[in-house]
């Protein structure tokens, strides 16, 4: 089956030093490691990050091993796809089914985590996980109908968002009163009892909802033009 591979369109903050480095990595990895194991470590990385945040139930130091997950994640997640590029084994159907699969279950794992530590609501965490989910079906479309596969959204991408839940973990370890703070809010006659990273949930869910709402309706004018009335 001859495959033409989507265009990656990434120009998050970092991606000009990542890619420098992750080329680095890949050009030094031993011969037996392969794209799927570094999925593998990747999918490790996640778990580490779930067991961490739902460990800080217990102390709050736990977050580290989380910050730690974040960064094994970054370096099987972000490596796999490298390393075939850079030896040139690429495998478009089998690569891109096994990791974009992985990735919806890396996600996964982290969001609810998230969502069973005692930092966040889980209805907030599976609201936003739903709405990155929707992201990434809406990625999956254009790959398919206009050939580019979009990694990053308003200069920002998984390597960014995965360096500010570090710096938020680190803060959190730190500082007492920002773990502490809370906020009653009363919606519909019901009181809700809303701490500082369940603000930032609310924050990052409303973000999301603008990017897909934004990201929906350019998209849909651009196939309107390609595929107009008849």
């Amino acid at each position: 089956m001859d495959i033409k591979q989507s265009e990656r369109i990434q120009t998050s903050v970092l991606n000009g030093v990542e890619k420098k480095a992750l080329v680095w990595l890949a050009k030094r990895q031993p011969r037996w490691v392969t794209s799927d194991h570094l999925t593998l470590v990747g999918f490790i990385g996640a778990l580490l990050v779930a067991a961490g945040f739902i460990l800080s139930n217990l102390n709050v130091s736990w977050l580290w091993l989380s910050s730690l997950g974040m960064v094994v994640n970054w370096y099987g997640d972000s490596l796999d796809g490298t390393l075939a590029r850079v030896r040139n084994t690429q495998r478009p159907i089998y690569g891109y089914y096994v990791d974009h699969t992985i990735d919806c279950v890396n996600e996964g794992l982290m969001f609810v985590g998230v969502g069973l530590s005692p930092f966040v609501h889980l209805d907030l965490a599976l609201i936003a996980y739903a709405l990155y989910l929707i992201m990434t079906i809406n990625v999956s479309i254009n790959a398919h109908l206009k050939g580019e596969f979009k990694l990053t959204y308003a200069k920002l991408g998984p390597t960014e968002f995965r360096l500010v839940v570090i710096v938020v973990n680190t803060v959190l370890i730190a500082f007492e009163g920002i773990r502490n703070w809370s906020w009653t809010v009363s919606l519909f006659g019901t009181s809700y009892c809303l701490n500082m990273l369940d603000c930032v949930a609310v924050a990052v869910i409303i973000i999301l909802m603008l990017m897909l709402l934004f990201t929906f309706i350019n998209d849909a004018k651009g196939y309107a033009k390609i595929d107009p009335k008849k």
